[in-house]
């Protein structure tokens, strides 16, 4: 397990539970102070890649996405992330746990990916601050 400045203890499996495998590109979305760094550092050390930013222009094989209350649509996100993701690519959607700032309800998260064309497949917790919540295109499970 490691730790961060700014983050608690990064769960040991939430990097495993990705499906991530070197040479991976693994686009980030909605990045602020308050995100898990171990998170990052975790998927960067498996990727053997950089994150890279919302303006690459080019097919990633995964995507992650910070997401709080009061950010802009979820659904609107969630097209925007797939575009340029490839086929059966899955986002994991990271949200502030319930009592932090910014948390966003569970119902919120549902709607959002569904009218975005995605579905949740799996919940998890990602350290004391952040939840994840795995997705992937409607009509196909993990």
């Amino acid at each position: 397990m490691a730790t961060t400045e700014g983050s608690e203890t990064l769960d040991a499996s939430a990097v495993s539970r990705l499906g991530l495998n070197p040479g991976m590109v693994v686009q980030e979305f909605g990045f602020d102070a308050d995100v898990c760094e171990a998170l990052r550092e975790g998927i960067e050390a498996v990727t053997g890649e950089k994150l890279v930013d919302e303006d690459f222009g080019d097919v990633t094989d995964s995507a992650i996405v910070w997401f709080r209350d009061g950010d802009d649509d979820l659904a609107d996100l969630l097209m925007d992330v797939q575009s340029l993701l490839d086929s059966g690519s899955q986002v994991l959607l990271l949200t502030p746990k319930a009592g932090r700032t910014g948390h966003v309800p569970p119902h919120t998260v549902q709607e959002g990916a569904s009218l975005g064309g995605m579905h949740a497949t799996s919940t998890f917790v990602v350290d004391a601050d952040w939840a994840a919540t795995v997705l992937v295109e409607k009509g196909r499970s993990k």
